[in-house]
Protein backbone atom coordinates (compact mmCIF):
# COMPACT_ATOMS: atom_id res chain seq x y z
CA UNK A 1 0.00 0.00 0.00
CA UNK A 2 1.37 3.38 -1.03
CA UNK A 3 0.87 6.18 1.46
CA UNK A 4 0.14 9.45 -0.31
CA UNK A 5 0.78 11.67 2.73
CA UNK A 6 3.62 10.26 4.88
CA UNK A 7 3.56 13.15 7.39
CA UNK A 8 -0.17 12.65 8.06
CA UNK A 9 0.52 8.92 8.53
CA UNK A 10 3.35 9.76 10.98
CA UNK A 11 1.13 12.11 13.01
CA UNK A 12 -1.73 9.60 13.05
CA UNK A 13 0.54 6.80 14.31
CA UNK A 14 1.79 9.04 17.14
CA UNK A 15 -1.78 10.20 17.95
CA UNK A 16 -3.07 6.60 18.05
CA UNK A 17 -0.16 5.47 20.26
CA UNK A 18 -0.94 8.29 22.72
CA UNK A 19 -4.63 7.36 22.79
CA UNK A 20 -3.69 3.71 23.44
CA UNK A 21 -1.19 4.83 26.14
CA UNK A 22 1.76 3.15 24.43
CA UNK A 23 5.26 3.89 25.67
CA UNK A 24 6.94 3.50 22.27
CA UNK A 25 5.69 3.96 18.71
CA UNK A 26 7.46 2.84 15.53
CA UNK A 27 7.08 4.72 12.24
CA UNK A 28 8.75 4.19 8.86
CA UNK A 29 11.65 6.61 8.49
CA UNK A 30 12.21 9.43 6.01
CA UNK A 31 14.46 12.48 6.26
CA UNK A 32 11.50 14.82 6.81
CA UNK A 33 10.03 12.58 9.56
CA UNK A 34 13.45 12.42 11.25
CA UNK A 35 13.63 16.23 11.29
CA UNK A 36 10.07 16.53 12.68
CA UNK A 37 10.99 13.98 15.38
CA UNK A 38 14.08 16.03 16.32
CA UNK A 39 11.94 19.18 16.69
CA UNK A 40 9.42 17.32 18.90
CA UNK A 41 12.30 16.06 21.07
CA UNK A 42 14.01 19.48 21.29
CA UNK A 43 10.75 21.12 22.39
CA UNK A 44 10.09 18.45 25.03
CA UNK A 45 7.04 16.77 23.50
CA UNK A 46 8.64 13.33 23.37
CA UNK A 47 10.96 11.53 25.78
CA UNK A 48 13.46 10.10 23.30
CA UNK A 49 13.86 8.72 19.80
CA UNK A 50 16.07 6.26 17.92
CA UNK A 51 16.67 5.83 14.20
CA UNK A 52 17.03 2.17 13.20
CA UNK A 53 18.06 0.65 9.90
CA UNK A 54 15.99 -2.19 8.48
CA UNK A 55 16.80 -4.65 5.70
CA UNK A 56 14.58 -2.78 3.20
CA UNK A 57 16.85 0.31 3.40
CA UNK A 58 14.02 2.60 4.56
CA UNK A 59 14.62 2.22 8.27
CA UNK A 60 12.29 3.14 11.10
CA UNK A 61 12.01 5.67 13.88
CA UNK A 62 11.29 4.48 17.42
CA UNK A 63 9.72 7.27 19.47
CA UNK A 64 9.44 7.09 23.27
CA UNK A 65 6.32 9.04 24.22
CA UNK A 66 6.29 11.36 27.21
CA UNK A 67 3.66 11.20 29.96
CA UNK A 68 3.21 13.09 33.23
CA UNK A 69 4.15 10.65 36.07
CA UNK A 70 1.30 11.76 38.38
CA UNK A 71 -1.61 12.44 36.02
CA UNK A 72 -0.53 10.00 33.26
CA UNK A 73 -1.41 12.80 30.82
CA UNK A 74 0.53 12.89 27.54
CA UNK A 75 2.87 15.82 26.79
CA UNK A 76 1.21 16.03 23.37
CA UNK A 77 -2.49 16.84 23.70
CA UNK A 78 -3.07 17.82 20.07
CA UNK A 79 -1.35 16.97 16.75
CA UNK A 80 -2.89 18.52 13.66
CA UNK A 81 -1.77 18.28 10.04
CA UNK A 82 -2.03 21.67 8.33
CA UNK A 83 -0.53 21.37 4.86
CA UNK A 84 -1.55 18.40 2.72
CA UNK A 85 -0.35 17.19 -0.69
CA UNK A 86 -3.59 18.45 -2.25
CA UNK A 87 -3.49 21.84 -0.55
CA UNK A 88 -0.08 23.07 0.53
CA UNK A 89 -0.09 25.80 3.19
CA UNK A 90 2.79 28.24 2.79
CA UNK A 91 3.32 31.22 5.08
CA UNK A 92 5.74 34.11 4.82
CA UNK A 93 7.90 35.25 7.72
CA UNK A 94 5.40 37.98 8.66
CA UNK A 95 2.26 35.81 8.60
CA UNK A 96 3.40 32.79 10.63
CA UNK A 97 0.59 31.24 12.72
CA UNK A 98 0.42 31.53 16.51
CA UNK A 99 -0.57 28.19 17.99
CA UNK A 100 -2.61 28.30 21.21
CA UNK A 101 -1.60 31.97 21.79
CA UNK A 102 2.07 31.05 21.61
CA UNK A 103 1.88 28.04 23.97
CA UNK A 104 1.94 25.47 21.17
CA UNK A 105 4.28 25.18 18.20
CA UNK A 106 3.85 25.06 14.46
CA UNK A 107 6.43 22.91 12.66
CA UNK A 108 7.54 24.39 9.35
CA UNK A 109 9.59 23.09 6.45
CA UNK A 110 11.76 26.03 5.36
CA UNK A 111 14.87 26.68 3.30
CA UNK A 112 16.77 26.58 6.62
CA UNK A 113 15.43 23.11 7.44
CA UNK A 114 12.55 21.85 9.58
CA UNK A 115 12.06 24.37 12.41
CA UNK A 116 9.37 25.80 14.71
CA UNK A 117 7.35 28.94 14.03
CA UNK A 118 9.29 30.89 16.69
CA UNK A 119 12.67 29.95 15.16
CA UNK A 120 11.38 30.87 11.69
CA UNK A 121 10.22 34.25 12.99
CA UNK A 122 13.65 34.87 14.56
CA UNK A 123 15.42 33.90 11.30
CA UNK A 124 12.86 35.86 9.25
CA UNK A 125 12.03 32.93 6.96
CA UNK A 126 8.72 31.49 5.85
CA UNK A 127 7.84 28.04 4.59
CA UNK A 128 5.33 25.22 4.45
CA UNK A 129 3.36 24.78 7.68
CA UNK A 130 3.50 21.01 8.30
CA UNK A 131 1.59 20.69 11.59
CA UNK A 132 0.48 22.21 14.89
CA UNK A 133 1.52 20.61 18.19
CA UNK A 134 0.31 21.40 21.71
Amino acid sequence: MKITDPIADYLTRVRNAIKARHRVVEVPASNLKKEVTKVLFDKGYILNYKFEDTENKQGKIKIALKYNPETKESAITHLERVSSPGLRQYRGATELPRVLSGLGIAILSTSKGVITDKEAKAMNVGGEVLCYVY
